[in-house]
């Protein structure tokens, strides 16, 4: 079992940064794959981008490509996004995702979630 909390999120202005982190408790932490997915009321869930169990190979949505950068400490559980040249239309809540092994696009095959946190983007 893997629990996962999101902090960091806030109200920043158009260009702005801010930096997400995912703290995980549990075992193992060291062989999932992690991804952050964003969502906002009446929207799909999209995925912004994922990493694999070892850090060393990330990916990103074409949308945010550029602009946020996924790492991960594994010594600390953690995993981070951050986020620059923040746009309006970021504006969502971000959740942080796991499951073991290998990074996938698809939220659905995520097995563990965090509650999420607000991002919102003044203009």
């Amino acid at each position: 079992q893997v629990q996962l909390v999101e902090s960091g999120g806030g109200l920043v202005q158009t260009g702005g940064s801010l930096r997400l982190s995912c703290a995980a408790s549990g075992r193992s932490f060291s062989t999932y794959a992690m991804a952050w997915f964003r969502q906002a009321p009446g929207k799909e869930r999209e995925f912004v981008a994922g990493i694999n169990w070892s850090g060393t190979s990330t990916y990103y949505a074409d949308f945010v490509k550029g602009r946020f950068t996924i790492s991960r400490d594994n010594a600390k559980n953690t995993v981070y996004l951050q986020m620059n040249s923040l746009k309006p239309e970021d504006t969502d809540v971000y959740y942080c995702a796991a499951r073991p092994l290998n990074m996938e696009w698809s939220g659905n095959v995520y097995h563990y979630w965090g509650q999420g946190t607000q991002v919102t983007i003044s203009s």
